[in-house]
């Protein structure tokens, strides 16, 4: 997701947050675009009761180190897969617009290790939380995506990002995407800063509150 304004340049950075957290992150200028991302990430242990790990609709445990793979009736069930694809998240298809964090699937201890880590990608599950909070909801203040009613605030040397809505974030929101659409010169006229969201209507219209 990229931003910009109308005075306001923005391209954006993208924010690791702690395991199952989220947040997004960007650069803002005075018009021009920047891109903002929020994903969780964390080493997912390959075990579980599914024939596949971590399908469309199984549920996942929480954990900073591992998560596991756990029926959703179960009180260790934190959030449900909303959708579930192969490869990097980066270059592979992205995740619906209600995902509330990213989990990075890979496979430890596999002889084919491409960057030393000790792991090797196996895909990604988009999850969203079984209960409250939802950051991937509008205005929920994270989320890997930036949607039509999520809110941002300025950091400083060009970066913007993303913040609760109804401020129960560390930081007070000062623009609200209120568009989304495929052009610029589309925007209502209270634009003042444009983000780059991508997909079918990649301009996002945010207007200062």
């Amino acid at each position: 997701m990229r931003m910009s304004g109308a005075g306001t340049t923005a391209c954006v950075g993208a924010l690791l947050a702690a395991a199952l957290g989220l947040a997004g992150c960007q650069r803002e200028s005075g018009s021009g675009t920047g891109r903002s991302t929020g994903s969780a990430t964390g080493r997912v242990a390959e075990s579980g009761p599914g024939a596949a790990f971590l399908a469309v609709d199984e549920c996942g445990s929480r954990g900073r180190v591992s998560v596991t793979e756990v029926p959703c009736g179960s009180e260790r069930a934190a959030a449900r897969v909303i959708a579930r694809h192969d490869g990097r998240a980066g270059t592979g298809p992205r995740c619906p617009a209600r995902t509330d964090f990213v989990l990075h699937i890979s496979r430890a201890g596999s002889a084919v290790d491409e960057d030393g880590d000790g792991a090797v990608a196996q895909g990604y599950a988009c999850m969203r939380n079984l209960e409250p909070p939802h950051p991937g909801d509008p205005g929920g203040g994270g989320g890997p995506r930036t949607v039509v009613g999520d809110c941002v605030y300025g950091e400083g040397r060009g970066e913007v990002r993303e913040t609760a809505c109804d401020g129960s974030g560390r930081r007070t929101p000062q623009y609200r995407v209120t568009a989304a659409t495929s052009a610029r010169a589309l925007c209502p006229p209270d634009t003042d800063l444009y983000v780059t969201l991508g997909g079918a209507r990649p301009v996002g219209c945010a207007a200062r509150l």
